[in-house]
């Protein structure tokens, strides 16, 4: 079964990103609506998470959902899908990349498929629990890499809530004298991808959602890759912070974050 709903899933996914790829390249009298600071939503991420949503229903008549949108919020199921319809709005406003679709699939509270598609490079990451992770069906891994010295790292920069930004930058500066680059592209999903297919050889960003990371967590998971929230702990879901590495420098990036971040 979740093998034929993965290769469903991925299928919805490309379509989905086909309807933001034919939007990118004509961004003229886009409608964009503000939904808090530095926070916005078109009406491409509207009409992907309806199309989404429509055709993940079929699939699974009873299931639940979590979306960006609010295009449905129903989540009380044994199974939710948690959907990203276009991770990378402000990306796609500007007419860049990366954009990508996600979509995760929960059953009760653990996370049992997920589907990241990068529309820029045409790229199709995939896992389902305990069944490895694919890009465009090929497996893969997560680097090598021993030691955060020879890492490349990855993260995200905060848009709303600075509470936390003198910490985050302390952190930030950290990791860049620590590692060989940090580098912040600018959709959670796909930054989660690139940890699993080896690309980044860790992840870090706070202020996330669900949908943001759910899907790449577990394609990260089942590409032999090591998840935690800040406090070493395994809220990183739902717990808005998330480390993500390929478990050779977990430790090194915990204590570095530890040091900075948590203090």
């Amino acid at each position: 079964m979740m093998k034929n709903l993965q290769i469903s899933v991925e299928k919805i996914a490309k379509q989905a990103g086909e309807i933001i790829r034919e939007n990118i390249i004509s961004r003229t009298n886009l409608d964009i609506q503000q939904k808090g600071l530095n926070d916005f939503v078109t009406e491409i991420d509207k009409k992907s998470e309806v199309f989404i949503v429509k055709e993940l229903q079929k699939l699974l008549p009873a299931s639940g959902f979590i979306t960006e949108e609010n295009t449905i919020q129903n989540n009380n199921r044994e199974y939710t899908w948690i959907i990203d319809p276009l991770d990378g709005t402000m990306n796609f406003i500007h007419g860049l990349y990366p954009c990508s679709v996600s979509i995760a699939l929960m059953k009760e509270n653990e996370i049992v498929l997920g589907v990241v598609y990068e529309i820029g490079l045409d790229e199709c990451f995939s896992a389902i629990k305990n069944g490895g992770a694919f890009l465009n069906g090929k497996p893969i891994k997560v680097s090598q890499t021993q030691n955060l010295a020879n890492s490349l790292i990855g993260t995200g920069f905060p848009y709303s809530k600075f509470e936390k930004l003198d910490k985050y930058l302390k952190t930030l500066e950290a990791f860049i004298k620590s590692s060989r680059g940090v580098r912040r592209p600018g959709s959670a999903a796909a930054d989660l991808s690139y940890v699993a297919c080896g690309r980044y050889d860790g992840f870090f960003e706070y202020n996330l959602n669900s949908y943001d990371v759910a899907a790449g967590s577990l394609i990260v998971s089942e590409a032999g890759g090591k998840l935690s929230d800040f406090s070493n702990s395994n809220n990183y879901i739902f717990g808005k912070e998330i480390i993500a590495t390929n478990s050779l420098i977990f430790d090194e990036m915990l204590e570095v974050i530890s040091k900075n971040f948590k203090s």
